[in-house]
Parts: C-alpha cells; sequence; structure tokens
C-alpha cells in the first residue's frame, strides 16, 4: 500500500484552489483572472436554473469543500476545446433534406420522462456542469515529447503539444521537434468555427464538370444545409473542406502486422514503449471484520418475521406514498405475517388440485410487481419464502415488445416457471387480448397470473402452520441480472447467503430495532431489496418506500420524508442527490440533521462523487454531516461488495484518488501529478464486508493477483453472496468459482471467489476504490476505455443545451478487428441542426483530448426515441442492437472513421518497370494466348461480301420468307416483313435518299427510328443507295430537355448529311420544346420516310472494297463518353457469320429479341443476323415491357422459341415484376421448357445474383437453369463471347477479393471469406483470339494475373470515328502489338480487366474448352490505397448492408470514396445508413468512405443497357443536382 494520495494529505484551501485553478488554465486564457471573461460567448459554461455551479457560487467561499467544485472537469473540457478553437479549420457539415429538419412542433415533443442515468440510472449524474476532478491539466512534457517522437500510439492530437503549461516548453519542444524531423501530427480541425463564409472561398478543382452538361436531376434549387439555409457552399467545396481536414495523417508507424490470409496485412497496435507498467509488489488480499453473530440474531428470516408478527404485530414494517407524496397506506409486521400466511397457504394449495398441486416446494415462481406497490411485492416475497418456493422478482412487461422482455421472458424458461402472482392493479394493466386474457408476451413461457390481494385468498386452516426452518443451503431467490449484451441471467441466492447477507449489513450499517430508513430504490433487486425488504425486517426497522413516479413529479420528496419521519437512513442514487440539488431552492425548512446513514447505491460509479459533493455543498446549512455519505459498492453475484461505514469522527475525511486517465487506460494506478486536464477522481466505497475476503485479478486470462498498483476485477469469498447463474453451469464456474493465484502460480486460498464485474483496486488502510464496471469496459487498441467516464466527458461539452443529460449511451462496435466507440445521446428537440453539429464536433475534441481515443460514431435521436429500462434509464444493450440493425432513427450522425481506424492495411506501393511477376518473354505458345476455335466451314452465303447483296439474293431466292415479325405491347404482331418487301421498301428509300437529299456515295445517315421494322428497312435503304448509316435512340417525348442535345451531339459527331425519321419524331425534332433544348436551325436535312417516292432506283449501290464503311456504331459509355466505330462491310459479314455457326442459325429457326437496337450486339441482332442467315426474328421493344412485363416471355413460350436474347434490365423488369406471378403465368400455359438459350447481351461483369435470381423464379415454368447466360462486347469488338448452342455450360469460379485488388486471380472454395463468384461470360466466338495483357507494359500476362483483354478477329471494328481528332491518343484502342512474345500479331484493347482459364470441359468439336471471365472496365475502376476496386463490388456490399438500400453506386473524387445510396423506406431512416454504409465498407473493403450521400430511388442514372453511369452521378453531385436526403460527411 505505498499509494499515497495527495489530496488525502492536508487541506486545499479556497486560495490554493483558486491559485491551482488558474495555474491550470492559465496558459488556455488570454486573462487569468476570471475564466468567465476569457472564455468566448458561445463557451460560457451555461448557467440554467438547473446548474448547480450557480449554488456554489453562491455560498460563502471559505468552505474547505470547495476543492471538489464539480465545474473543474467542464473547465478541463473548456479549455482543452478552447485550444482547439485557435486552429480555425472548418469541416463539412452535413446537409439535410429540409423535410428532415422540421421534424415535428415542439408541442408533438414530450421531454423525456427522466432525466436519469443509462442502463443503470446512475451512469451520470452530478451537477449539471458534469464532472469533477479536483485536479487537471496539460500533458507532461518528457511524457509528450516521448510520445511525439515515437508517434503516438492513439489518435493524440497535437493538442497535447499546446497543452504544455507557459511558452518556454513550447520551445523546448519546437527544439526537439526540430532535431528529430518529425512530422507534428495535426490536431483534428476545429469544427466549431464552420460558416459558409468559410467554404466559399475553397475553390472548386478545375476539370471536374467536364465539357458536357450534366443532367438536372430533379429539383436542384431545394438543396440545404443542415438549419433550412440556402446552400452557398457547393458540394464540392464542402469536399475539399473534408480533404483539407483530412490531409494530416494521425496514423501512427506501426511495424507488426497479423495476416490476414493474404497480401493485405492489417496493423496490429504495438505496445507503446512508454506506456506505464505496474511497479507495485503483489496486493494481499484484504480480509474484512469478524462477523459477530448477536444471540438474539433470529435463525432465518422467516423465523424474524414469525417474532416481529407475533410480538409486536402493530409496529409499523413499510409505509407507501401516492404520486402526492401522502402516505398511501401503511403495512404493519402483524398484516404482513398474516397475509404472507395466506399467501403461502395458497400457492401451496389452491393451484391445481389436491393430487396435482401446480406448486410444489422448491419452483420457481415469478413475481411481476410495479414500482409504486411494494407492500403487496413484500407481502408476495415473504409468502414465498414461507412456502419454500422460490421468488423470481421481476418488471412489469408494459407491452408486448418492451426493450429487454424477451430476454426476460428466456430467463422466466430457463427457471421453469408456470405461475406468476401479480397485484391487482397490475393484474388490470397487464395488455389483454379481446378475450381478456393476457396474452403470451414474446419468448415468455405460458404462465399462470395468479393475484395475491387479500380479498382473493382464502384464510388457511386452523391446522395449518407454514415450517419454519433454520437458514440451509436451499435456494431463497433468483434476482435476475442483465449482461452487457442484453442477455438476462438470474443469479441463486441461497438462504443462507441470504440471512448472513442481511447480518453483514446490519453490522456494516449498525442498524438498530425500529430505526426507520427512507428508500427511493427500486426494492425488487440490488440495494433496494437488501436493505429496504430483506434486512429490515431482520431488525423490525420501519422503511418509508418513496416510488419512483412520485420522485418524478416531486424530487424533492424523499429529503421531506427523511425530515418529517426523522429518518435515521435513506437508500438513494446519486441521480436522487442530482434532482434534489436542482430543485431545493423552493424548499425553506430542511432538516437532515437526523440521518446517521446515506447510502449511494451507485457510490461505485466513478463520476457519482461530483453528486455527493454537490449534495453536500448544499445541504451541510441543513444539518447534514459530512460523514453520513456512504457510498457502496453491489454487483448482483456478490451482493454488498464493500460499503461505507458511518461514523462519528467528524474530522476523518473520505478517501479520495486523483487517478491518471492515461495510466487507467493501461490498468495502471498512477496518482495524478497536478498538471493534468485527464484525470479521474475516486472516492472509496468504505471496507470489506464483515466476515469477507476481498483480493482483485487481472480482468483478462488466468485470475492472477494484481499488484498494488494495478487495476483488476475485484473477487470476493464470503458466505453472502450468490452461489450460481441458474441452470448454466459453465458460466457459473468462470464467475462463481475463481481461485486467485499468486504470481507463482499457487492459489491464495482452497475457498472459490467470486467476480463483482466491478474494476477497481484496494487503496491505503483497506479502503476499496471501483474505477468502472467490466460491463462499460472498451478495449480500443489495447487501451481500455470505461463507457462512463466518456459519458461523462461528452456531458461536459455544454451539457444543458442541446442533449438530454442521463440520455447517452455509450457503447463499442467491432468493425475491423478492433473495438469502435459509439456515442449516442437524445437531442432536445428545440435545439438547431447548426447548434447539434458544433456540439458533436467539440465532444469529439474534447473525448480526443481528454482521453486520447477516436469515436468512430455520434449519433443524436430525437427527445425520447431511446429503448428504456424499467426504471427509466437507457437499455444499453438493446440501443446497440437497434444502431447495428440500421433501426435507431438518429435526426444527427457524425462519423469520423479518418482518425480512429488506424489498423488498416498499408497502401500498395506498385514497383515501376515490373511486368506481370512470373511471365518470361519465352513464353511456351498458348500458355497465356487462348483462343476460340477459328477457321469456318463453307457456307452458301460465302459467296457474298456485303449484306445488300445477301438481302437481294434472298428477296429473289425466298421472296415471302418472313424475316422479322414486330411485336405491341399486347403480344400481337403489329407489323411483320418478308425477303421481298424488305427489298423493296429498301429500294424506295434509296431513290429516296438519291432525289429528294441528293446523297453522294459514302455519305453519312442518321437513322433516328423507335425500335421497329422502319429501322430495319432504313438501314438497308441506306446500303443500296451507298450512304453509311448511324443509328440514334429518338427523343423521350416526355423527356426531351435531356434525351434530345444527345440525339443532336450524335448527328453532330457522325457529320451526318441527312437524318431519316418517321412524321411524328419529325415534328418533335422541329418543335417548340426540341427549340428550348437545342438550336434547331441547325439540323441537317430531315426525311420523313412515312411518304416513300414509288419508283425504283436505277441501280442498286454496290461497294467497290470490303474495307469500306458499311455502318457507324455510336454509344455512351457508363464512364459518360460519346464513341463511334467504324463497322466496315468486311467485319459486317464476318461478325454475322461469327454468330451464324456459334447459335447454329438457319432460316427455319425463329430467335425472340427484347433489345434496344442503337448499338453494338443489340443493333446487329436486331438489323443484320436475320438477313444473313435467314431465321425469323420476332422483335419486341423493351419500352413495351413497362407496360406488360409478361411481353417477353409470353412471345417466347407462344412462338416456341429456343433462341432469345434480352438485356439485363429486361431480366430484372421481369424479375421485380413477375415475381409474384408465377402461377398466374402457369395458368395461362407459360412454358419456357424449349428455350435453349436465353443470353444476357451486355458489357459488363456478367450478373450472377441477377441470372441466378431469374433462373430460379422461372425455374417453375420450365426454363433450365443452364438455358441462362451472357455474352461479352465492348466498342473495339461488339461481340467477343455469346454462349453457343453446342458448348459446355458457362462455368462459375471463386476468387479472392483481395488478391484481385492487387490485380491477381485466386481461386478459392465457395463460401470462403472474401470469395467472390465470377461466371465465365460465354463462349469465344469462332475466329477471335484472346489473350490478356498488362495494360501498363503491355506484356503478356500468366494466368494468375488479372489484365487487360485483347481480341483480335475478322469482326474487329476499324478505329474510333471522332469529329475532335484525337483518333492518335486512341490509335493503340484498335492496333497495339505486345511488348514481347509474339510481337507481330495486331490486337485491339478493349477496356476491360479479366482472365482465361483453360478449362477440363471440351467443346463439340473435341478441343479443350476456355473460359473468359470479365472483372470490370479499367476507367470504372477506382485506384484507392494503390489497389485496384471495382465499384459493383463495394456496392454489392453496400446493398447488402440494409434492408432499405435499393441501389448503390460509387465514385471517387479527390481520392475520397462517395458513397450514393437509394432508400426505399422514410426519410426518419436516411441517417441509419450512414454507419451501416461505413461499417460494410471498412470491413468487407479496408475502405474508409469519405462521403454517404442518401438520395431518393432512381435518382441513380441507368443508361439503356442497365449499367449505371457513375459519372454522370458524379457530375449532377458535385453540381448541387441530386436532390439528397442526407450528405454525411465522414471525418
Amino acid at each position: 500500500a505505498e499509494l499515497l494520495f495527495p489530496s488525502l494529505a492536508g487541506d486545499i484551501t479556497q486560495k490554493g484552489y483558486e491559485k491551482k485553478r488558474s495555474k491550470l488554465i492559465g496558459a488556455y486564457l488570454p486573462q487569468p483572472p476570471r475564466v468567465d471573461q476569457a472564455l468566448p460567448q458561445e463557451r460560457r459554461p451555461p448557467v440554467t436554473p438547473s446548474s448547480a455551479s450557480r449554488y456554489h457560487r453562491r455560498r460563502s467561499s471559505g468552505s474547505r469543500d470547495e476543492r471538489y467544485r464539480s465545474d473543474v472537469h467542464t473547465e478541463a473540457v473548456q479549455a482543452a476545446l478552447a485550444k482547439h478553437k485557435e486552429r480555425k479549420m472548418a469541416v463539412p457539415m452535413p446537409s439535410k433534406r429540409r423535410s428532415l429538419v422540421v421534424q415535428t412542433s415542439m408541442d408533438a415533443y414530450t421531454p423525456p420522462d427522466t432525466s436519469s442515468g443509462s442502463e443503470d440510472e446512475g451512469s451520470v449524474q452530478g451537477d449539471s456542469q458534469g464532472t469533477p476532478t479536483s485536479s487537471q491539466g496539460s500533458i507532461n512534457m518528457e511524457h509528450w515529447i516521448s510520445q511525439a517522437i515515437h508517434g503516438s500510439t492513439t489518435s493524440t492530437t497535437s493538442s497535447s503539444s499546446t497543452q504544455s503549461g507557459g511558452s518556454g516548453a513550447a520551445h523546448r519542444l519546437a527544439d526537439v521537434m526540430a532535431q528529430t524531423h518529425i512530422e507534428n501530427h495535426s490536431a483534428p480541425p476545429d469544427v466549431t468555427t464552420y460558416t459558409s463564409e468559410h467554404s466559399i472561398q475553397v475553390e472548386r478543382p478545375q476539370g471536374s464538370t467536364g465539357s458536357r452538361t450534366a443532367p438536372k436531376y430533379g429539383n436542384a434549387e431545394l438543396m440545404e444545409t443542415g438549419d433550412g439555409v440556402p446552400v452557398s457552399s457547393r458540394v464540392s467545396a464542402k469536399i475539399q473542406q473534408l480533404v483539407n481536414t483530412l490531409k494530416r495523417p494521425k496514423r501512427p508507424p506501426l511495424r507488426e502486422f497479423f495476416v490476414d490470409d493474404f497480401e493485405e496485412l492489417l496493423e496490429v497496435q504495438q505496445p507503446d514503449p512508454n506506456q506505464p507498467k505496474p511497479e507495485g509488489a503483489q496486493m494481499l488480499a484484504m480480509r474484512g471484520e469478524q462477523l459477530g453473530v448477536v444471540t438474539n440474531w433470529p435463525p432465518s428470516l422467516e423465523a424474524a418475521l414469525q417474532r416481529w408478527g407475533t410480538i409486536s404485530p402493530k409496529a409499523p414494517c413499510l409505509t407507501t406514498m401516492d404520486t402526492n407524496g401522502k402516505p398511501l397506506y401503511i403495512l404493519t409486521y402483524g398484516k404482513l405475517w398474516t397475509r404472507s400466511m395466506k399467501v403461502a397457504y395458497s400457492i401451496l394449495h389452491k393451484l391445481g388440485t389436491k393430487q396435482e398441486p401446480m406448486v410444489r416446494p422448491g419452483d420457481r415462481v415469478a413475481l411481476v410487481f410495479p414500482n409504486n406497490d411494494p407492500a403487496a411485492f413484500m407481502v408476495a416475497f415473504y409468502g414465498c419464502l414461507l412456502a419454500e418456493v422460490v421468488p423470481v422478482p421481476i418488471e412489469v412487461p408494459l407491452t408486448r415488445k418492451d426493450a429487454g422482455s424477451q430476454q426476460i421472458g428466456f430467463l422466466l424458461g430457463s427457471c421453469g416457471v408456470t405461475v406468476a402472482l401479480t397485484s391487482d392493479a397490475c393484474h388490470k394493466g397487464l395488455p389483454k387480448s379481446p378475450t381478456g386474457e393476457i396474452p403470451q408476451f414474446k419468448g415468455w413461457p405460458k404462465l399462470l397470473w395468479f393475484v395475491t390481494e387479500s380479498k382473493h385468498l382464502s384464510k388457511p386452516p386452523r391446522d395449518w402452520f407454514p415450517h419454519i426452518k433454520d437458514a440451509n443451503n436451499d435456494t431463497a431467490y433468483i434476482e435476475y441480472k442483465t449482461c452487457k449484451d442484453g442477455s438476462v441471467l438470474g443469479v441463486t441466492v441461497t438462504r443462507t447467503a441470504l440471512l448472513t447477507h442481511c447480518q453483514a449489513l446490519t453490522q456494516a450499517c449498525g442498524y438498530t430495532e425500529a430505526e426507520t430508513i427512507v428508500n427511493v430504490l427500486d426494492f425488487k433487486k440490488d440495494v433496494g431489496l437488501w436493505h429496504g425488504i430483506l434486512t429490515s425486517v431482520m431488525n423490525m426497522m420501519h422503511v418509508i418506500s418513496i416510488p419512483y413516479s412520485l420522485m418524478k413529479v416531486n424530487p424533492l420528496s424523499w429529503i421531506q420524508k427523511v425530515c418529517q419521519y426523522k429518518a435515521k437512513v435513506a437508500c438513494v442514487k446519486s441521480r436522487d442527490m442530482h434532482w434534489a440539488l436542482v430543485a431545493h431552492r423552493d424548499q425553506r425548512d430542511i432538516n437532515l440533521s437526523s440521518l446517521r446513514m446515506l447510502i449511494v447505491a451507485d457510490g461505485a460509479n466513478p463520476w457519482s462523487i461530483s453528486s455527493c459533493d454537490a449534495f453536500l455543498n448544499v445541504f451541510q446549512s441543513k444539518g447534514l454531516r459530512q460523514e453520513v455519505i456512504c457510498p457502496c459498492a453491489s454487483s448482483p453475484e456478490a451482493l454488498t461488495v464493500a460499503i461505507r461505514r458511518p461514523t462519528d469522527d467528524s474530522n476523518q475525511p473520505p478517501g479520495r484518488g486523483v487517478l491518471s486517465m492515461h495510466g487507467l487506460t493501461y490498468g495502471v494506478i498512477r496518482v495524478d501529478s497536478e498538471e493534468k486536464l485527464s484525470v479521474l477522481t475516486v472516492q472509496d466505497v468504505g471496507l470489506v464486508m464483515p466476515g469477507a475476503i476481498m483480493c482483485s485479478v487481472k480482468p483478462d486470462g488466468i485470475p492472477q493477483l494484481c499488484r498494488t498498483d494495478e487495476i483488476g476485477e475485484l473477487c470476493v469469498c464470503a458466505v453472502a453472496t450468490g452461489t450460481s447463474y441458474y441452470g448454466l453451469s459453465g458460466m457459473t464456474k468462470n464467475t462463481f468459482e475463481v481461485f486467485p493465484m499468486t504470481s507463482s502460480g499457487a492459489p491464495i486460498s482452497e475457498y472459490p471467489f467470486i467476480r463483482t464485474g466491478l474494476l477497481g483496486f484496494v487503496g491505503p488502510g483497506g479502503l476499496v476504490f471501483v474505477v468502472g464496471k467490466m460491463d462499460g469496459l472498451m478495449v480500443v487498441s489495447g487501451r481500455r476505455h470505461n463507457a462512463d467516464d466518456i459519458v461523462a466527458t461528452a456531458l461536459a461539452v455544454e451539457p444543458m443545451k442541446f442533449v438530454y443529460r442521463g440520455r447517452i449511451a455509450v457503447f463499442s462496435v467491432t468493425v475491423l478487428h478492433d473495438e469502435r466507440i459509439v456515442i449516442v445521446a437524445e437531442q432536445r428537440p428545440d435545439s438547431t441542426e447548426e447548434d447539434s453539429f458544433q456540439w458533436m464536433s467539440r465532444v469529439l475534441q474534447a473525448i480526443d483530448s481528454i482521453h486520447q481515443v477516436g469515436v468512430y460514431c455520434l449519433a443524436l435521436v430525437p427527445a425520447n426515441t431511446l429503448p428504456k429500462t424499467p426504471l427509466g434509464g437507457i437499455h444499453l444493450s438493446e440501443t446497440k442492437q437497434l444502431f447495428l440493425e440500421g433501426s435507431l432513427h438518429p435526426c444527427n450522425v457524425l462519423m469520423c472513421p479518418h482518425t480512429c481506424v488506424t489498423n488498416l492495411p498499408k497502401p500498395r506501393q506498385k514497383q515501376p518497370g515490373m511486368c506481370g511477376a512470373g511471365v518470361h518473354p519465352e513464353l511456351p505458345a498458348g500458355s497465356s494466348c487462348l483462343w476460340g476455335k477459328s477457321g469456318y466451314p463453307k457456307n452458301r452465303i460465302g459467296r457474298f461480301l456485303f449484306l445488300s447483296e445477301v438481302l437481294q439474293w434472298r428477296a429473289q431466292t425466298t421472296p415471302d420468307h418472313v424475316l422479322y415479325t414486330l411485336l405491341n405491347c399486347r403480344g400481337a404482331i403489329a407489323n411483320s416483313l418478308t425477303c421481298v418487301q424488305l427489298h423493296k421498301r429498301a429500294e424506295k428509300i434509296a431513290v429516296m435518299l438519291t432525289e429528294r437529299g441528293h446523297l453522294q456515295d459514302g455519305d453519312h445517315v442518321a437513322l433516328v427510328y423507335p425500335p421497329g421494322i422502319d429501322l430495319i428497312a432504313a438501314f438497308y435503304g441506306c446500303l443500296y443507295a451507298g450512304c453509311v448509316p448511324i443509328t440514334v435512340r429518338p427523343p423521350h417525348p416526355q423527356n426531351i430537355a435531356t434525351t434530345l442535345p444527345t440525339v443532336k451531339m450524335i448527328v453532330e459527331v457522325s457529320r451526318s448529311a441527312c437524318l431519316m425519321t418517321t412524321q411524328l419524331i419529325c415534328k418533335l425534332l422541329r418543335s417548340r420544346e426540341a427549340a428550348a433544348a437545342v438550336d434547331v436551325r441547325t439540323w441537317p436535312l430531315i426525311l420523313d420516310t412515312d411518304d416513300l417516292p414509288k419508283k425504283r432506283p436505277a441501280q442498286i449501290c454496290k461497294p467497290c472494297n470490303p474495307d469500306t464503311l458499311a455502318y457507324l456504331d455510336f454509344s455512351v459509355s457508363t464512364t459518360g463518353m460519346l464513341a463511334g466505330v467504324k463497322m466496315s462491310h468486311a467485319a459486317t459479314s464476318a461478325f454475322c457469320r461469327s454468330i451464324k455457326l456459334q447459335c447454329e442459325l438457319y432460316p427455319s429457326r425463329e430467335v425472340a429479341i427484347c433489345l434496344d437496337p442503337y448499338c453494338g450486339l443489340g443493333f446487329v441482332l436486331w438489323c443484320l443476323c436475320s438477313v444473313y442467315s435467314g431465321h425469323q426474328s420476332i422483335l419486341i421493344p423493351p419500352s413495351e415491357l413497362e407496360t406488360n412485363p409478361a411481353l417477353w416471355l409470353l412471345a417466347v413460350s407462344q412462338y416456341k422459341v429456343r433462341d432469345t436474347f434480352c438485356s439485363y434490365s429486361v431480366m430484372e423488369l421481369c424479375t421485380k415484376g413477375l415475381g409474384s406471378q408465377t402461377e398466374s403465368l402457369k395458368a395461362r400455359g407459360l412454358d419456357l421448357s424449349r428455350v435453349r438459350t436465353c443470353v444476357v447481351v451486355a458489357e459488363e461483369r456478367p450478373r450472377i445474383a441477377l441470372t441466378q435470381s431469374f433462373s430460379k423464379l422461372f425455374k417453375d415454368l420450365g426454363l433450365h437453369p443452364r438455358a441462362v447466360s451472357t455474352s461479352f462486347g465492348c466498342r473495339v469488338n461488339l461481340a467477343i463471347c455469346l454462349q453457343g448452342t453446342s458448348g459446355p455450360d458457362p462455368t462459375t469460379v471463386y476468387v479472392d477479393m483481395r488478391a484481385l485488388r492487387h490485380d491477381r486471380v485466386r481461386l478459392v472454395e465457395r463460401g470462403s471469406p472474401h470469395s467472390l463468384p465470377l461466371m465465365e461470360s460465354g463462349k469465344i466466338l469462332p475466329g477471335v483470339r484472346i489473350i490478356i495483357a498488362n495494360p501498363e507494359t503491355k506484356g503478356p500476362l500468366g494466368d494468375s494475373h488479372l489484365g487487360e483483354i485483347w481480341v483480335h478477329s475478322a469482326h474487329n471494328a476499324s478505329g474510333y470515328f471522332t469529329i475532335y481528332g484525337d483518333e492518335s491518343l486512341q490509335s493503340d484502342h484498335f492496333n497495339s502489338r505486345l511488348s514481347f512474345g509474339d510481337t507481330q500479331t495486331i490486337w485491339a484493347r478493349t477496356g476491360y480487366l479479366g482472365f482465361l482459364r483453360r478449362t477440363e470441359l471440351t467443346d463439340a468439336n473435341g478441343e479443350r474448352h476456355d473460359a473468359l471471365y470479365v472483372v470490370g472496365a479499367l476507367d470504372e475502376a477506382m485506384e484507392l490505397r494503390g489497389m485496384r476496386y471495382h465499384p459493383i463490388d463495394i456496392e454489392t456490399s453496400v446493398i447488402r448492408a440494409h434492408k432499405s438500400v435499393t441501389e448503390c453506386a460509387v465514385f471517387t473524387w479527390t481520392n475520397l470514396l462517395v458513397v450514393v445510396v437509394e432508400l426505399d423506406g422514410s426519410e426518419q431512416e436516411a441517417l441509419d445508413l450512414v454507419p451501416l454504409v461505413t461499417n460494410v465498407v471498412l470491413e468487407e473493403h479496408y475502405l474508409i468512405v469519405g462521403v454517404v450521400v442518401v438520395v431518393d430511388i432512381g435518382v441513380i442514372p441507368i443508361n439503356s443497357r442497365g449499367e449505371k453511369q457513375r459519372m454522370h452521378l458524379r457530375d449532377g453531385f458535385l453540381a448541387d443536382q441530386l436532390d439528397p436526403i442526407y450528405v454525411a460527411y465522414n471525418m
């Protein structure tokens, strides 16, 4: 016990206090004398009527207790914050839609019905300014320098550097820093001074708005910041601010890793070499005094009841109060005795039948009594003891879904409870079903409810008498305990333990017969039960019970009752003392001199000391003596652990310890030198209980004794404790049967000890000190923080203004292998967004300065919305559960992952000049160059090089063969074309082009048609006239403003000399709406093909060279680039031939096509293939599916089609729109059993989830799961792969997602962590060769590498067609050569990353089958932390994170990851998504999300192929055009 508490040594006078205070805070303040002027206006501690500090100031300043003024912690916090204020730096405030800001009017709010503490209703009380610390100040120099040099182990900020007293130290520090060249990690920015003026100065980085105008999203003008102030700052300015904030890394240099299975190593926090270590000797177990059994003590509690009930039946036992504070009922010992007997008799004899009684001695029975009826509870409890059944007191379930009531039900079930005793009023108040029965509560066993009021009970017969034995080891009662995770356990207490505990309390508290005791605590458990129900009866005491409901109305009621009854003892919580302080001014005649003992039940909570001090300060003048205040420590397992004895000696001050908070996080006691801000002042909770032995053991691992200067879990060995968790032998062993060891490994006692769940130490003189609970412990990167301490610091930041005191929950969630601190508080309805945000950011700074730990998430919820415990505290585990499942519905969220996630893998450095590892120039042929089978069988059409010739040939040989059938939205044939009809219409169009349009050979013609027959005819008309067609999607009549400019752009970029279209679109192009969107005077000649000339052309043009242009294919990529590629006649014919071979197409075949016919494979299938192969194409315009989603599948079934093609958007429409209709479709005769191939035409990684759910959904309608497959094409080659009819089924492989980020392919088993399923993109087409190359070095890659897919084939496009003349830049897209290996072949670069695998499968012709797997587009991939991420992977994770996320898109902006989520739910759920999105991206991708944007459904733009337009979205976001519901900037 070599610990000395400085505060024990002598008195600190008021003058000394002032001097010390000015020394402490002097460094922070421009003018030290008076703190109030020095703090800027908004920083001044708010003086509200409820603020106890006012009482301090009013009192004479000479009192010695001034030294514990509870303002000191507040001042420490304010000072730390003032420091931050000097470093001006703006942090972006989240922006909110106005509908979210104006939530409800003030009148709709009731203030929370308590300002009680959290789970234990006591977490933090004290005066309203927060927390007591009798000394604090700045971090001492040597410690700080050593920390700065070694890089701090947590997110310590440089605020510590400026916390040194005086400037000399700062200069010394500057020298040290100059010599060691360390980077001064600057602190997090000051959030408090963020105003819109700051943000306007931030320049928007150039080039973010492309040259094109992004589409307007919604009403962009309505975007507002939190307070309903119109935004002057653009989003990009806020992001710039965020980037500035994050510029300074707070990451300590870490050296060691634990391997997370692959190259990405998560960093492991290294122990700080300078961390404090315990140095004391090994502690000795502390023995309490002998338990001196007095001769006339009763042999059991029932015997005591019998004694008092017969000797002094008129003596009062219990007085209950109504809500006006008037005595409601006095229960005498005589009545208690007779009624308990009635209850005992009824339980044993009146339930069930004589032969089969429902309850037998030893059975468990639930006691369900409200908090305002202690008399009924007491009668029932003693009735059970007399009947020898085991009472299990629990809370009254108010609703079927009470927080935690399910777990209580589990406890009742495991205890085998079948009967619940209750009072009349309570029984009437329970929720009833319509038939009047009490429903079964969620998770509860079936119960018989039995009312114990006297009038419902029969008198026991004369000859019946309860069997009163001496106390034995049978179970007396079961007390429930709620664990950290919310589960409820029952602690069994034997009759011997019950009696011994009462005796120990009687001795420790010096109870005597007929004393009066005022009890404010819950009488069903813990201190309230032990003193107010059990020990009181042993000593024939009179208990005045104050119900919680009366305390809510009149917080002074308990003090008035102490005066009125001249009570000797009162049992309270620090909360009750705090409330009394708030209300005491209305009272004149208070006299507390009768009190000899004021038991503070939560005195073990370190922060209760402030309430005790403030209470003493105010009530000392009212007769309260200092030595009367007796904090005690208790736990459900060990019952009373320690209690301060009431003394007569007022000279001996109570024990105080001022401990360094930093030391405590390492579990070490350091009496603080008085210069630190971060200290914890603890008071002793008295001595060990009589007859008990106490020691402290290390909190984790084997129970080894602590050293004298080490914090450990207190363990007790005594008779008066619980004996087990009912029915849980394993957990019982760990808690109730602990054998503490010495350092040599020898047990210190043959008797088992019990873990109390309290953290603390035994100080000088055997005084017990508690610094926290095991349940409140959060271990963040190796340091232990106590939830209560963090609450206290949060409350010291302008506490009463924004949040309700005592309505703050602090817990930790595990994200990425470490605990992260989350703070949730209830916000007052009158606080503005701006204020709350300021408060939140200052709480973060305060906790960072004082505890040196980062807060991961701080959330504010509306008043009264957190789940409550039965006594009105916060139900912690339930709150955590709501947070994790995203149903907390906060109104404000601030996430700070950047500061507190310090164990991310190191960013990857790419080695320059490396081409794929292990690839040598002398590659064996074919080891990485794989290609589909080339060489074509000869056929009839091979004679014709040009499609126009094929059509003429078909028109002569099979004139009436139908080539095309177009369906309308009802599935009826709208139009059809035979070979000869198509030929004749094409001729007329050719005449029109030459005569009306005066077009020359080779002129470009834009075809602006809806999907249909006209488009096909116009295309062949152009070929007949020798013109080059370009198909263009017509503008959308309802959305001309955004769709027409694209049409105009394609027409201009393609240099079209003429535009052909229908009459309707003709009018649209010249309409007033069109004029508003584009300059209609610059359209080229517009020809309307609805009235065609009647004559035939003189001749049909035949191209002279197969390499001349056949048509141009324009499309907008997902990154928003418009690119047109040139298709020559030779490539077009080769393309059609490849598809004919792969899909085995003949004139007798029918193919259903539900695709957009404007570009890529969709256009080729719609317009070209039928003419080439002669099969009939059934055309289904995808737009018709919006009115009739079943159209496509019904057509497939009706025409008995074997091959069909669709897009992802069509498939999605069917999956979502027909999901519930499969039965009715079956009834309509829909049959898909004939479908051999259903190919999704795509230019992206196959969407496995969608194709699988489609297959599953329509399996019942006969669709074979093997039929569904995908194709792959891109700009340079419109179709590289396409699942044919004969090849093997498409295979799926699982790859390691972490390896992919490093461009490596590592195959793993299905279901292994981080696995990503990839499906083969169909079979490689005939005549196509593929190789995988390194996109940077252009070297060929081996098969374990991810690289760019290069393609060589006869149907490659021949180049980009652009107007900008930058062909040179893209020229290598079409003719690249490998840097080594086969350097002769000319390849086209697809711009997609993928890999090839030789499979074991064989093709129809016996060759091995090579599978191509597409991973994603190069220009969509994001480089973050030196690794390559594909947006779709992050989006998939985010969509899984919460049920309300329907769609998600991610992009980067200035190295920040921005996640946009579409919310399907109420706007109140928007903020729930922010932490969940951040968590899932951290866990699965090791990335910190910079900005989370929550938007309405349909905001993420999707193109016609069903691909997300992420760059459009980015531009819309940066230009403030999304009208988001909420934007969160993670700090």
